[in-house]
């Protein structure tokens, strides 16, 4: 006799299923919410979404019923490029990108070598992210396959949708983080066999950037592409300045940075470039035209001095943004600070962003830009059961805040600047409970 996993939880319910657009007002059609709402989770998927007082009748005798009302339920946050491996070295004082990378990250990262390290910052870095209420994120480990094997571990144990690959690296690395070419590709075989598709996992392929790839390591991962279309690729791209003239230097046949990748074909609509501040509008329109998405991590750009990205440029290429901590060049893993910092940068371009564009980028724009919309980023029947559980009254300040609001584009923007990871109140996936806020 078979028995299933069913329960409901009453809140607010919102869920975008469009762009909502750039204005104050968000495009018709592009969300639902429901005031009091009730979200009827089975077996690790969403039965049903629908205002509480119509789907009541229809529930089993006895079901178990959540009441969170007075707090909204959401999909659960999606971080589109995040570095696990680089947890520890947050707040990591005064350096910008290339000499951030031989100080801090490059020592950091060597210690992945260790099964034990590996398999205990993958589960401190998971804890992390559901305590801000990330579901699900496209994460780099490092260069030594174990650190794969740990992260996908620890993310299969806990029933999570997670995209990852081990870091390709073949040169301008210390030797203890550097691989050969066909090593590098072989391990990815090796993991891509072990890992993709399995459970809710997924691989991406990982050159770090330009630098520290030769061309063969880069034609050699875009051949796994070609092997394979359900494959993701992650890089970065165009995060500072110094890192362009670099590349131009290291691959004078290129016509610009993009060119590189292009070339290797690993431009794709399951490929995403972080940061992307330096470009210009042809090379954003050649992203687009391949529906690749750019990461942006506004955080990370500051704290490193980077450069302001124009999310707006992007936007009137037809490139799709989505948006990231990338720590631990970030500040902080929660996307509503994310979302915070965004709107800053925002600001400072004549572009801010509105609480709409942030809660649809966190949810669904990016399990859209990765490809992940099928199964995650909306709250509808049939989706797996990904959520959190958000407290607009987590904080007095907040609490006070909330209180003033007029309407849910009020409350939303409060969370969005003022909301950090007390206001998660219960962060779920695949329909379990993975964190409960204490108190």
């Amino acid at each position: 006799m078979t028995t299933t996993d069913s329960r409901v939880l009453r809140a607010e319910l919102l869920s975008f299923d469009a762009d909502p657009g750039e204005n104050d007002t968000p495009a018709a059609g592009s969300l639902r919410y429901f005031e009091d709402g009730a979200l009827w989770i089975e077996d690790g998927r969403i039965r049903a979404v629908d205002d509480y007082a119509r789907l009541a009748p229809e529930l089993p005798e006895g079901i178990e019923v959540i009441d969170h009302r007075g707090k909204l339920i959401t999909p659960g946050f999606i971080d589109s490029h995040v570095h696990y491996v680089q947890l520890e070295i947050m707040a990591s004082y005064g350096r910008q990108l290339l000499d951030w990378l031989n100080d801090y990250t490059f020592p950091e990262e060597c210690r992945f070598a260790e099964r034990a390290h590996a398999e205990a910052l993958s589960d401190a870095f998971l804890d992390e992210l559901l305590r801000v209420g990330t579901t699900t994120a496209q994460v780099f480990c490092s260069s030594h396959p174990v650190s794969v094997d740990a992260f996908f571990t620890a993310s299969q144990r806990r029933g999570l949708c997670m995209l990852a690959g081990k870091v390709l690296m073949d040169r301008h690395a210390p030797e203890a983080l550097t691989d050969d070419t066909r090593g590098g590709i072989r391990d990815s075989e090796r993991l891509i066999g072990d890992w993709h598709g399995k459970d809710r996992l997924g691989y991406s392929v990982t050159p770090r950037f330009a630098p520290t790839s030769t061309r063969e390591q880069l034609d050699a991962a875009g051949g796994l592409l070609r092997n394979d279309a359900s494959l993701w690729l992650q890089t970065h791209l165009a995060e500072n300045t110094g890192e362009l003239d670099w590349v131009a230097e290291l691959f004078p046949g290129s016509r610009d940075y993009l060119d590189v990748y292009e070339q290797s074909g690993l431009v794709g609509p399951r490929s995403t470039f972080a940061h992307g501040i330096h470009l210009d509008q042809e090379m954003r329109g050649r992203l687009a035209g391949r529906g690749a998405n750019l990461a942006f991590c506004p955080s990370s750009n500051l704290f490193l001095g980077s450069g302001l990205f124009d999310r707006l440029a992007a936007r009137e290429a037809g490139l799709n943004v989505s948006y990231a901590s990338d720590v631990g060049g970030g500040t902080d893993l929660s996307g509503l600070a994310t979302l915070k910092t965004a709107y800053q940068v925002g600001q400072l371009r004549g572009q801010p962003l509105t609480a709409w564009q942030g809660f649809y980028g966190l949810t669904l724009g990016n399990a859209r830009a990765l490809s992940l919309d099928e199964r995650i980023g909306r709250l509808a029947p049939g989706m797996d059961a990904d959520f959190v559980v958000l407290d607009p009254h987590a904080t007095p300040l907040l609490a006070r805040r909330s209180a003033r609001c007029r309407d849910l584009g009020e409350t939303l923007f409060a969370l969005m600047m003022l909301g950090d990871d007390r206001t998660v109140a219960e962060a779920w996936a695949g329909g379990v409970c993975q964190h409960r806020r204490d108190g």
